[in-house]
């Protein structure tokens, strides 16, 4: 029993950590059609302006609620930034063209991003342990968890039911399913398909940057961080459908509790688990769990 619950509770904060990252990754793609390899870097910015902050509040000896929420601000201040400059600054220039274009273009702009890092925050690796040391544990039984961990899995939760409050019930997020619908059609009514790119990229942008701030306390903030998370994230969508945030939520349960069994009871194929799961379920389901119905065009 012990070992179950060790595997479900590592297993839900993994896929936690999962679904905040991918459900950017998921977002941008069911908008604008475009898979995104520069949210790798929305990642690593994120983590990387989440470790600075940690340090000016430790500095500052702010309370550690406060800090957090430091913390968080400013790596979505820079998931606002760079998502407006790079969709206004190079994207609109290719839309249109062929999606392995834009996916070569995304990719560029990732190696690219990689050298500013090393140029803002140079080669050395930090680290942001004092939120999720100040958070404190608990014990149950034998087991103790972290209460980071539980925070990490409610801002999940809280994601998961906003999105889903966002796309239903408000008017915006009407629009923006029409636009993920049929594009043309949703231009033709006189939706601002434009501002809706936008819009859409840079709350994918600022997503990706607050996954990277919430894990910046769990683990080493050095080069390549994006590069995992972006390889991880793809599969998490691949596995509940491109463009689905019922999707993503569910891959990212399914490959945090194999992930967490595997690393429990046969860590030699952990890192082969999640993309033999991936793999399984794209030979039922090639498209994905939870993919969308296509409009057919006469």
């Amino acid at each position: 029993m012990l070992t179950a619950f060790a595997i479900l509770t590592d297993g839900l904060v993994y896929a936690a950590y999962l679904f905040i990252v991918a459900i950017g990754l998921t977002l941008i793609f069911g908008v604008m059609k475009i898979l995104n390899v520069t949210h790798g870097s929305f990642y690593a910015f994120g983590a990387y302006g989440a470790a600075t902050a940690v340090g000016i509040y430790a500095n500052a000896d702010w309370p550690a609620a406060l800090g957090f929420l430091f913390m968080i601000t400013l790596a979505m201040l820079v998931g606002l930034i760079m998502g407006i400059i790079l969709e206004r600054g190079l994207l609109r220039l290719v839309y249109g063209k062929d999606e392995v274009v834009i996916v070569l273009v995304t990719y560029a702009t990732f190696l690219i991003l990689e050298d500013v890092i090393v140029l803002i925050w140079g080669a050395q690796s930090y680290a942001a342990y004092q939120p999720m040391v100040a958070a404190g544990s608990i014990e149950i039984g034998d087991l103790v968890l972290s209460n980071y961990d539980i925070l990490l899995v409610a801002i999940a939760v809280v994601l998961a039911a906003l999105a889903y409050w966002a796309l239903k019930y408000t008017r915006q997020g009407r629009l923006l399913t029409t636009v993920i619908f049929d594009r043309e059609t949703a231009a033709a009514f006189g939706i601002n398909v434009t501002l809706v790119y936008t819009a859409t990229f840079v709350i994918g942008a600022m997503l990706g940057a607050l996954g990277g701030a919430v894990m910046a306390p769990k683990i080493s903030v050095t080069l390549g961080i994006g590069v995992e998370v972006i390889v991880l994230a793809f599969a998490v969508v691949a596995i509940g459908g491109m463009g689905s945030i019922e999707g993503a939520l569910i891959g990212a349960l399914i490959v945090g509790i194999c992930r967490a069994a595997a690393v429990h009871l046969a860590p030699q194929i952990e890192l082969f688990v999640i993309y033999g799961v991936m793999a399984l379920v794209l030979v039922a389901r090639p498209y994905g769990l939870f993919v969308r119905a296509q409009p057919r065009k006469i």
